[in-house]
């Protein structure tokens, strides 16, 4: 069944003899950024029954959001290139805030759904947030990170209370853990009743083809016996690289098999942090062993890197919650992850990957060498495919979708909207 045939099944069908109310309009802004996210949810939005509105950017724009019924891609953002003159980005920025003004005044959804604010954080949390009330629109907001200026060593009294102004205006928040609900209400004491714990759907924007393991590791000169560590992702302070670098020169020594990958690009400003990376590779004296592409990976070229990687190594220093290891088990790879935020929650050591203190090099290294001792990982005894299966399972877009409408008032979702979504 077709999303178009499930909209028109919405309005009709009953379940247990009551009527099913039709699936809502849901406006998901999306602060022009983070296409995994956005489409795996808006497809499976769609697929259930609800009229999609997204309001994106070149970024996030694609073919699926233009072919697929009950989404409209509304690219009010455009271009949001990082090397254009600052007279160009001060344009941009105005035109779009007043294209998104005039959109949510005249916008049919009465649904809201903040995935991610727009740059200027205080406007966002504040202003924008008492207009949308204002037009009597149902206001979401999902808390990928409960305070990220906190994670990124820049907290202020300011941002803490217009954070929390944005929590208290929000009708409903989402958050990825229980852990994560405990540290939203506690830290801006906000009622429990009104968060929400919703999956991390499984990233599913990037492709996946017949490429094997051999060939991927062909692609990146990888040797067949090379045991490969994989970091992907933006490169941040809080990301905690530099231990999984000290912990990279300490395996290196111990066996000659170690290969360090790093994928991703250095978030701008962070220029001092990115010498700071390069000189820990030097020091470990295995420079030569670690193949590091530090530029953005675009989602056709990432299944290479997950592919012919062994282990994923996330060393976070602080976060409440982390895309890139479901990316990761959506290949069926394993992972090592440092015990902060909701990681500890999401490895399970033995079985998907492995657990460490953060800030600590010696104790990420022997974490790594577990896993390989433990057999978590390899592909010949059916690993990968275990790994995927049940995170197909856990963080199933089909659950994201269903819980979200339920929280949006649709009541149990119809038997064609569960059946779309599967």
């Amino acid at each position: 069944m077709n999303p178009a045939e499930v909209q028109e099944r919405n309005a009709e069908e009953t379940e247990g003899g009551e009527p099913q109310r039709r699936a809502p309009a849901v406006s998901l802004l999306t602060g022009g950024f983070d296409k995994p996210y956005t489409y795996g949810l808006a497809l499976a939005l769609a697929a259930a029954g609800a009229e999609v509105e997204i309001v994106g950017s070149d970024q996030l724009d694609c073919p699926e959001f233009h072919s697929t019924p009950g989404i409209r891609f509304l690219n009010l953002r455009g271009d949001q290139s990082a090397h254009a003159a600052s007279a160009v980005k001060i344009r941009r920025v105005l035109v779009y805030y007043w294209r998104l003004v005039r959109y949510a005044a005249s916008a049919t959804p009465t649904i809201f759904h903040i995935l991610w604010n727009n740059k200027f954080q205080t406007l966002d949390r504040t202003l924008l947030m008492i207009f949308y009330r204002s037009l009597g629109k149902k206001i979401v907001v999902t808390a990928h990170n409960i305070n990220q200026a906190r994670r990124d060593g820049r907290d202020s009294g300011w941002n803490r209370l217009t954070l929390g102004i944005q929590y208290r205006l929000a009708h409903r928040l989402f958050v990825h853990t229980e852990g994560m609900k405990t540290d939203l209400c506690r830290q801006f004491a906000i009622a429990p009743e009104k968060v929400t714990v919703i999956p991390f759907g499984i990233n599913n924007a990037a492709p996946q083809s017949g490429l094997t393991r051999e060939e991927a590791r062909l692609r990146l000169g990888l040797a067949a016996d090379d045991r490969a560590l994989l970091f992907f992702g933006s490169i941040r302070p809080y990301k905690g690289l530099e231990y999984l670098v000290r912990a990279f020169g300490v395996l290196a020594r111990r066996d000659r098999r170690y290969r360090l990958v790093i994928a991703g690009a250095p978030h701008f400003g962070d220029e001092a942090y990115l010498a700071e990376i390069n000189s820990e590779i030097r020091a470990t004296g295995r420079a030569e062993r670690v193949m590091a592409k530090f530029e953005f990976i675009r989602d056709e070229d990432t299944e290479v890197y997950f592919k012919a990687a062994d282990l994923l190594v996330l060393p976070y220093t602080d976060i409440s919650w982390s895309g890139v290891l479901v990316l990761g088990y959506s290949f069926g790879l394993p992972a090592v992850a440092t015990s902060v935020g909701a990681l500890p929650e999401e490895v399970i050591a033995g079985q998907t990957g492995g657990l460490c203190p953060p800030r600590d090099a010696e104790a990420l290294a022997k974490a790594v060498e577990r896993c390989f001792d433990a057999g978590v990982i390899g592909a010949e005894r059916g690993v990968r495919a275990r790994i995927r299966d049940w995170a197909e399972d856990r963080y199933s877009w089909r659950a994201v979708a269903i819980r979200m409408l339920q929280s949006h008032g649709c009541g149990a979702l119809n038997a064609a909207g569960r059946e779309a979504i599967r």
